[in-house]
C-alpha cells in the first residue's frame, strides 16, 4: 500500500449509491467531484474511514462499507526532490512568475551540497515558495534499516523506499584501509531496481523475481544516504547493484547527470561506471550519450554455450549480436571493461580464458576477473587460487589487461541482493512460525 503523503491529489469524485442494496444502477446514484483532497477529507473525516481495496498506476478505488459509497481518487505520486533537475527546476518556477533568476541553483544547492531533509529547511527561500515547493514535490523516502560491515572496512547498507521495497548498496574501502591508513578511495556499487529479471544464474537479485525500476530519486539518494551515515565522501560510482540499469536507461541517465553535474553531486564522469548483463541495443543508445562514463559488460562466458549456461540474456542477444553493439560503442566513446565471475567447472577452464583473450584484444577491453561469491541457494563454486591465477596468466599472455579482484565483503553477504534475499526470507520464517 502507497504513503499518500507521497501522492498529489489532482481530484476526488465521490459517488454515492442509496438504498439497501448494494446492486449500482444509474438511478440511484450521485456525483459530486471535489477540487481538492483537503475539500473531501473535511466530508471524509465524517463518514468513518475509506480503505485501500484496489490499485492501478493513475488512480485508487476506496470503498466505504457502511454507505455503499464509491470514491475514486485521482492522483499522481509526487517526484521526490533527490531527482531535480536544475533546468528543469528552473523552467518551474519561471512558468511560475518566481524571481530572482537564481532560486532554482539555491534550491539544488540546499538539497544535494547541503542536504537538507526537507524544504521547510530551505530558511533563505520565501515561505510561499518553499509551501509551492512542498506541494509539487515529495521530501526523500528511503530509511536505513540496517548496516553490516566487514573485516575489510566493507560496508554493506540496506534501504526501505516508501513502497516498502528493499535494496542494497555496497561502500568499499580502497586497499589501503586495510593496513590501518585512511582510505585514500571510497567506491558505492549502486541498485537500480528492486530485484531483476534477468536471471543471471550466479546473481541473488534475481532469485525472488522484478518488482520494480528505482526512479532517478531513489538512485541518488542511495549515495547521499550512505555519505550521511559512514561520514565518507564517495569517489566512485558503480551501477553494479541489484537490477539491470540499462532495463531502466531513462531514469538511470538522469541520476548519472544529478551525480556528475557541479550543482548534483559532482562526481566526475570518468568516476562513473555502468555496468550491464548485455543488453545491445541499450549498448547503442548509450554510445551516443555525450556524458564520458565508463561501460563494464558482465560476460561471464566466451562462447554461446557456456555464457548461455550463466546468463539467460545471451539466447536474447547472442554473443554476435552483443560484441557489434560493443564494437559500436567503443568506435563512438572508448575503452570498454569486461567483468567475468571464475566459477569452478563452468566457465574456469583454459579454452575459455584463450577464447576471452581474443575478444578482449578485439574490443581492446580490460577484463576485471572475479572469484564467484558463494551464495546461499545456488550449487556453484569459485575455483582454486591457483586456478584463478593461471586464468588469468593465460589472459596476460595474450597481451590483455586482466585484474584478479581480491574478494571483499565476503563476510557480510556483499554480493548483490545477498542481503536483501536473507533479510526477506527472514521476515517470512517469522511470520511464519506459530505462536
Amino acid at each position: 500500500m502507497s504513503d499518500f503523503r507521497c501522492l498529489k491529489v489532482e481530484r476526488v469524485v465521490l459517488t454515492c449509491w442509496y438504498g439497501p442494496s448494494q446492486r449500482l444502477t444509474a438511478a440511484s446514484r450521485s456525483t459530486l467531484i471535489f477540487p481538492d483532497i483537503r475539500s473531501f477529507s473535511l466530508l471524509s473525516s465524517s463518514l468513518t474511514i475509506f480503505y485501500l481495496v484496489s490499485w492501478v498506476p493513475d488512480s485508487t478505488l476506496l470503498i466505504h462499507p457502511s454507505s455503499f459509497l464509491l470514491s475514486r481518487v485521482v492522483f499522481r505520486v509526487k517526484p521526490s526532490f533527490t531527482g531535480i533537475i536544475l533546468d528543469e527546476l528552473a523552467d518551474f518556477l519561471e512558468k511560475r512568475g518566481v524571481a530572482p533568476s537564481y532560486r532554482a541553483k539555491q534550491i539544488t544547492d540546499w538539497i544535494y551540497k547541503k542536504r537538507v531533509a526537507s524544504f521547510d529547511a530551505m530558511t533563505d527561500l520565501p515561505n510561499e515558495l518553499r509551501v509551492e515547493l512542498a506541494a509539487e514535490f515529495d521530501t526523500p523516502k528511503t530509511e536505513v534499516v540496517r548496516v553490516l560491515g566487514s573485516k575489510d572496512t566493507t560496508q554493506k547498507f540496506l534501504f526501505r523506499l516508501r513502497d516498502q521495497s528493499l535494496i542494497e548498496s555496497v561502500l568499499i574501502q580502497a586497499s589501503p584501509a586495510l593496513y590501518g591508513q585512511h582510505s585514500d578511495r571510497r567506491t558505492i556499487c549502486v541498485s537500480s531496481q528492486v530485484g531483476c529479471a534477468y536471471g543471471c544464474k550466479f546473481c541473488a537479485s534475481g532469485l525472488e523475481g522484478f518488482t520494480r525500476n528505482l526512479d532517478a530519486a531513489e538512485m541518488v539518494q542511495q549515495l547521499i544516504e550512505i555519505e550521511k551515515k559512514s561520514g565518507e565522501k564517495i569517489d566512485n560510482v558503480v551501477f553494479m547493484g541489484m537490477g539491470e540499469p540499462l532495463a531502466n536507461l531513462k531514469n538511470l541517465l538522469r541520476a548519472i547527470r544529478i551525480i556528475n553535474a557541479p550543482w548534483g553531486l559532482g562526481i566526475g564522469a570518468r568516476h562513473i561506471t555502468v555496468s550491464t548483463s548485455g543488453l545491445a541495443p541499450q549498448i547503442r543508445e548509450l554510445a551516443n550519450e555525450s556524458t564520458q562514463f565508463r561501460l563494464a559488460l558482465s560476460l561471464h562466458g566466451a562462447t554461446d554455450e557456456v555464457r548461455g549456461q550463466i546468463m539467460p540474456v545471451n539466447r536474447r542477444y547472442p554473443l554476435k549480436v552483443l560484441f557489434e553493439a560493443c564494437d559500436y560503442y567503443v568506435a563512438k566513446k572508448r575503452r570498454i571493461t569486461f567483468e567475468y565471475i571464475l566459477i569452478a567447472g563452468v566457465n574456469d577452464s583454459d579454452e575459455q580464458a584463450r577464447e576471452l583473450a581474443k575478444i578482449a584484444r578485439r574490443l581492446w577491453a580490460k577484463i576485471n576477473l572475479i572469484p564467484y561469491n558463494t551464495v546461499e541457494g545456488l550449487e556453484w563454486s569459485r575455483p582454486p587460487r591457483a586456478q584463478q591465477e593461471k586464468f588469468q596468466s593465460i589472459l596476460r599472455k595474450h597481451g590483455v589487461v586482466a585484474t584478479l579482484r581480491r574478494e571483499k565483503g565476503g563476510d557480510i553477504a556483499a554480493a548483490c541482493g545477498q542481503l536483501r534475499l536473507q533479510t526477506r526470507r527472514s521476515a517470512r520464517l517469522r511470520m511464519e512460525r506459530p505462536g
